[in-house]
């Protein structure tokens, strides 16, 4: 029984398979848009973009939607080097929940261009706008997988990058003890020295005061001598030192 369910399951998801891929995208309601005229709308914009002016191109960026200033502005860098235009390529369309995408193939000499429409669905004015537009180059295979592997290698070098970094400061916490210890028994030895230095200081200060003490004991008592007056009769009103 249960191998007749998941057989009649399969049958059912490849029959729903199958008609979605059978779907002709210009039956499909596109939020009131119709097929048709979103495809010659874009075909008019690239003819326009394609003879656009500077005139034309001072009047958009002055009175044009974020949308439609996005896709000029795009449009110039991605075509500036390309060469003449050389017609139009596939138009495809798609629509997802609240947004259909629009793609034209743009061809030129050596490459070529895509020009991508996103339209949002509103829900409260029940109308669907217009919310992006741009223009890029159409890449190959190729070019997309040594894209690709390029961003991978720069985001996985950015996370070694990090990692080496965390590593680095987390050993620094490691090393900061020992570089304070180190700053600490270098302050304790200047303090260590300064003292030193200080007792040595008044050391030599005490022994000049007592060498001081007995040359005034000398002279005093070489000067009773030669006088005969007492030594405690001397009285000394100043002292010039020299």
């Amino acid at each position: 029984m249960k191998k007749k369910l998941s057989l009649m399951l399969c049958l059912i998801i490849m029959a729903f398979t199958m008609t979605a891929c059978g779907t002709d995208p210009a039956s499909v309601d596109y939020f009131g848009m119709e097929y048709e005229n979103l495809k010659d709308g874009m075909e008019q914009d690239v003819a326009a973009l394609v003879a656009m002016t500077d005139e034309n191109r001072e009047s958009i960026n002055t009175y044009g939607t974020d949308a439609v200033i996005n896709l000029l502005t795009t449009w110039d860098d991605t075509v500036a080097e390309l060469g003449a235009y050389q017609g139009l390529g596939e138009f495809s369309i798609s629509k997802a929940q609240d947004t259909v995408t629009t793609e034209q193939i743009v061809n030129f000499p050596d490459r070529q261009v895509i020009i991508t429409y996103v339209y949002t669905y509103d829900y409260e004015t029940e109308q669907a706008t217009l919310t992006d537009a741009n223009a890029d180059l159409v890449y190959s295979l190729g070019e997309k997988m040594s894209k690709a592997a390029m961003n991978t290698l720069m985001g996985m070098g950015t996370v070694f990058v990090v990692l080496i970094l965390i590593s680095l400061i987390i050993y620094s916490f490691k090393v900061i003890p020992y570089i304070q210890k180190k700053f600490e028994s270098r302050g304790s030895n200047e303090a260590a020295e300064d003292t030193v230095v200080t007792q040595i200081e008044q050391r030599e200060e005490q022994q000049q005061l007592t060498d001081d003490l007995e040359l005034v004991a000398v002279i005093t008592a070489a000067i009773a001598a030669g006088t005969g007056a007492p030594t405690d009769s001397f009285v000394v009103r100043s002292i010039h030192r020299r």
